[in-house]
């Protein structure tokens, strides 16, 4: 089955992209990535004949394989145009789930530097807060019992 794969693989890799790395995954599977298109497939066999499972996924910084962001069962028995096709249909999906929403666009979004500088708080209102008070009484309880054992039964 792995020989099936690998040569489907590259067949496919050839039709979707120029530049591509085939190679095998541990599962026994092949997977096909696309470094300058920053994404990623993978055909792994499944139980049934002469099927296999598609995923598709990005590549995030360093070359790394996130997650697979979508996935099918193809018929190997189909041409390379038609899994090509279902490729790409995949890819897109990844390429969709990747794009921000709309509402959270980074553009609409002022630059720190464009946003007014937050003022700055008040020096004359010092606020300790409670654990503060707490770690400075046990400070000064352990140096006391240590004062008192040293001085406290001669009576200095």
């Amino acid at each position: 089955m792995y020989a099936e794969l690998r040569e489907t693989a590259t067949e496919l890799a050839g039709v979707l992209w120029r530049e591509h790395t085939v190679y095998r995954e541990r599962g026994g599977g092949v997977v096909i990535r696309g470094e300058h298109v920053e994404r990623w497939i993978s055909l792994a066999p499944t139980g049934g004949r002469n099927q296999a499972r598609l995923r598709a996924g990005r590549l995030l910084d360093g070359g790394t394989t996130a997650p697979a962001r979508s996935e099918t069962v193809v018929d190997l028995s189909a041409g390379t145009a038609e899994l090509a096709a279902v490729c790409r249909r995949l890819l897109a999906d990844v390429a969709a789930a990747d794009s921000p929403a709309p509402s959270r666009a980074r553009s609409e979004r002022p630059r720190r530097s464009e946003r007014s500088p937050k003022p700055a708080r008040p020096a004359t209102r010092r606020h300790t807060s409670l654990s503060s008070w707490v770690v400075v009484l046990c400070v000064a309880g352990i140096v006391g019992l240590w004062a008192y054992t040293q001085f406290g039964r001669y009576g200095y």
